[in-house]
């Protein structure tokens, strides 16, 4: 056991839940989490009020309404964290009512093409981010910012101008400074920039199907149906999304996140001619590294922090991962994938890089090899802090791990790591 601990909240932040908390258990200064205040609110902040059609749709309804009561009853949000949610999900509402302005107003956005996108679909906690911002070293390739994924759409009135930068990016910068202020353990784990690269999952999450909360919160109801129910309308909104961000800024698209696992075919299916790179790592260390990296993410929504319960759930959740991959491999066109090795992307990465680069049928040119030499140089390992955790400390075993994860380990022949 390497006695990991959750770290306290700030003494600020302590202190407003205390007081915040102590106010709203008379009833009042409770941020409401309903459908129709969020409407509301995002209407007010926004100007406008189509929501489009998706938003009306049944699964979309459905989706809404689940996060909502889950998020009310089952997450035990302490009253910053339940400020904080509710004012992502206005956002999310602002993003789809921007989107459908946009698109009433430039009729080129829904049709921009997406053309042979690269996704990187590995477990969390295998290399992805390293292997995400080596290939956004590659001009040809679009990654998703930090920025971007917070505001998809431009501010109405406030586009960018030469001389003048995006205002998204100085929203990003405070809700950085924030994170690092809140939590300066977790860039340890996972560096949050404003610019730096970030996941599919900040565009997923504005159609309601959100594996953001699925991993940051105990919300058993609502994360049950969202392993279980047929995400292609999740995968089609994401699309339009890409869209407008090809539509402001123009390449391959270049994505990344552990939930492309369980949805493989939704995904090939709503993007044709994509190309997956899956990455591959010891279970036995991605699983509690990952149960860390939530561990410190929870405490920011709420002070119920069961490590235990969190080991159970990621590891359920990262097994349904690979083992709905493995299923869905079977009878996906194999020329759709490259796997890819932690322990290969660790010894020697351009080597791997390389062999990206073929599978991708691209050229390695001297600008990128200067560009990912220069960003390993500035980024070693450790960087941020060292990050320690043993499967002790969220009550599971190297024994166990090493038995639930087995056939996905014998498929890919995943070294033992000490």
């Amino acid at each position: 056991m390497s006695g990991f601990q959750v770290p306290a909240n700030r003494a600020p932040i302590r202190a407003l839940n205390a007081g915040w908390g102590a106010i709203q258990a008379l009833g009042i200064a409770r941020p409401a989490l309903t459908r129709e205040a969020l409407v509301r609110s995002a209407r007010r902040q926004s100007g406008l009020t189509d929501l489009g059609a998706d938003f009306e749709d049944a699964v979309t309804r459905h989706s809404l309404r689940l996060l909502l009561e889950s998020l009310e009853w089952e997450a035990r949000l302490h009253p910053f964290g339940r400020m904080v949610l509710r004012g992502t999900l206005v956002r999310s509402l602002v993003t789809r009512m921007r989107l459908e302005q946009l698109s009433k107003e430039h009729a080129e956005i829904p049709g921009m093409p997406v053309e042979r996108p690269v996704f990187i679909a590995g477990l969390a906690r295998t290399g992805t981010t390293l292997l995400h911002r080596l290939l956004g070293c590659e001009p040809r390739l679009r990654p998703l910012l930090s920025w971007e994924g917070l505001s998809p759409a431009p501010l109405a009135g406030k586009e960018a101008r030469p001389g003048r930068p995006d205002p998204r990016v100085q929203l990003a910068r405070t809700a950085e400074r924030g994170l690092r202020y809140l939590s300066p353990g977790f860039f340890a784990i996972h560096p949050v920039e404003a610019d730096g690269y970030e996941e599919d999952v900040l565009l997923q999450d504005v159609s309601f199907m959100s594996p953001t909360v699925d991993a940051t919160l105990a919300v058993p109801t609502y994360s049950a149906w969202l392993h279980a129910v047929d995400q292609r309308s999740m995968y089609r909104y994401f699309r339009r999304l890409v869209q407008l961000l090809l539509w402001q800024r123009p390449g391959t698209y270049l994505g990344k996140t552990p939930h492309h696992l369980e949805n493989l075919p939704a995904l090939l299916e709503v993007f044709p001619g994509a190309r997956v790179i899956v990455t591959h790592r010891d279970p036995a260390k991605v699983v509690p590294s990952f149960c860390s990296m939530m561990a410190h993410a929870r405490k920011l929504f709420s002070d119920e922090v069961d490590l235990p319960a969190i080991g159970q759930q990621f590891r359920d959740k990262q097994l349904k991962g690979v083992t709905d991959a493995m299923e869905a491999r079977r009878d996906l066109p194999e020329e759709s994938f490259i796997d890819v090795h932690y322990a290969d992307l660790m010894s020697d990465p351009m080597k791997e890089i390389r062999r990206i680069y073929d599978f991708l049928d691209y050229e390695l040119r001297p600008e990128a090899v200067a560009a990912m030499d220069a960003f390993r140089g500035a980024n070693p390992k450790d960087k941020r802090g060292v990050h320690r955790y043993g499967p002790e400390d969220f009550g599971l075993t190297r024994e166990g791990l090493d038995r639930d994860f087995a056939p996905y380990r014998e498929r890919y022949a995943i070294a033992r790591e000490e």
